[in-house]
């Protein structure tokens, strides 16, 4: 399953050169992508608007998305072709693996606290002395 925070992530590291986008324009742009999976893994290209696909061509081209489609036979004998977008899994993983900073092991020093109290710490006061 690809997050909106993934999707983000492979956008922004998809686009170089003069094509680069903010943070702020990836996330948008992946939102308005996942909207139209749902939790599907391929969409059917006719539910999109001329704008819509254009961002798709887009994300095609970066190596996001890609298509591909089907040839069914109508009962009349004509070939009908369905043509579907689809997440590159694979491409998304590479490209979020491959920009998330490694993560840094900290190594916490010991510390010996009762090293550092002093001689007067030690001493075992009575209920008499107080």
């Amino acid at each position: 399953m690809i997050t909106v925070d993934d999707l983000t992530l492979a956008i922004e590291h998809s686009f170089s050169g003069d094509m680069v986008l903010e943070h702020e324009e990836a996330f948008d742009l992946a939102q308005h992508v996942l909207n139209f999976f749902g939790y599907s893994n391929r969409i059917i290209d006719n539910v999109l608007e001329p704008e819509d696909r254009d961002a798709f061509y887009m994300l095609e081209d970066s190596g996001v998305l890609t298509t591909e489609r089907e040839e069914i036979t109508l009962y009349d004998g004509r070939e009908w072709r369905i043509h579907y977008w689809l997440f590159k899994n694979d491409k998304i993983q590479e490209l979020i693996v491959n920009e998330k900073p490694a993560e840094v092991e900290v190594v916490e020093e010991e510390v010996d606290l009762y090293k550092e109290l002093p001689p007067e710490a030690w001493v075992r006061h009575t209920k008499d002395e107080e």
